[in-house]
């Protein structure tokens, strides 16, 4: 059913892209800051309380509603199995920024490329040049194949469909209240925090892996060795850097945000990071998820052998 699931989302998809700001990510920041606004008192238990309600107790309705459509019928599971994936992963929630600022690059339209990227990072991109654009871009693309279809791919295999929206709603609202925590300076979002960190723990690495099969294996698996404690979280830099060495490219490394010069860890090896090299990261996200595909279409015949 897994596979089947995942065939039809990515068709649907297709046809019907989802607006995923306005549809999901809007919605579930609005859904974050109700929840904080009643119950962040600065302390760490409050942070405990506003995630069970933020988080847990949705994704304990959806495993409700998952477990009583499996004894219902199969047919209405598939279809909410669907709708789960729809509403959380694709690739159209970030391919189409990407194709933009890749087209972009390729004429020469340096301030299309930064404005479309500005967008998309909700930064200032006006002093960056075409090499620091295509490598920004090209790491923001891995990490949102990450987020946006390995990540959630993962959970959903393991958990169900529970398991993509207890994904979707933690990286939403653990980001929504990191922004929070920094401006007033409490406790509140530790606990969602350290919560998605160990939830992101086992699929990072997935992630990673997954990189490292369909690209230079043993770029990538140094690269993680050496490169990924550098990054601030290291569950993304382990992404990044494997992305990085499979991918042979060079990201990461500092650059100007507005007047600022932000000191970021050197990731990959090998060349620089251009329009030419975007098109890579493309590949092999795309082989990835064949890999992906593939390793369900396998756990599916265990399961009907078994």
């Amino acid at each position: 059913m897994s596979l089947l699931s995942l065939i039809a989302v990515f068709l649907i998809e297709q046809f019907q892209p989802l607006n995923y700001r306005r549809v999901i990510e809007t919605p579930l920041q609005a859904w974050a800051d109700f929840i904080e606004s009643r119950f962040n008192a600065g302390e760490y238990r409050h942070g405990v309380i506003g995630w069970c309600f933020a988080i847990l107790l949705p994704t304990l309705l959806v495993a409700a509603l998952q477990i009583a459509l499996w004894q219902f019928n199969l047919l209405a599971a598939l279809l909410f199995n669907i709708l789960v994936l729809y509403l959380t992963m694709g690739f159209r929630q970030f391919s189409h920024h990407y194709t933009q600022i890749q087209l972009a690059l390729r004429v020469g339209d340096l301030e299309r490329a930064r404005e479309v990227l500005a967008s998309w990072r909700g930064m200032s991109t006006q002093n960056l040049d075409a090499r620091e654009i295509a490598r920004l871009t090209m790491e923001t693309a891995l990490l949102a194949s990450h987020r946006h279809v390995f990540g959630v791919l993962f959970c959903y295999v393991v958990l169900g469909p529970c398991g993509a929206v207890l994904y979707r709603l933690s990286s939403v609202v653990t980001d929504r209240w990191q922004g929070i925590d920094v401006a007033q300076h409490n406790d509140f979002a530790a606990f969602s925090r350290q919560v998605f960190g160990m939830i992101e723990w086992l699929p990072a690495r997935a992630t990673a892996v997954a990189f490292a099969i369909v690209g230079d294996f043993e770029d990538a698996m140094h690269c993680w060795r050496t490169q990924a404690e550098a990054w601030g979280n290291r569950n993304l830099g382990i992404v990044l850097a494997a992305g990085a060495g499979a991918l042979g490219v060079q990201l990461g490394m500092p650059f100007a945000e507005g007047v600022e010069v932000v000191d970021r860890a050197e990731l990959g090896l090998g060349d620089p990071a251009d329009v030419d090299v975007m098109q890579r990261a493309v590949g092999l996200v795309w082989r990835a998820t064949l890999l992906w595909m593939l390793l369900l279409f396998l756990l599916g015949l265990a399961s009907l052998a078994g």
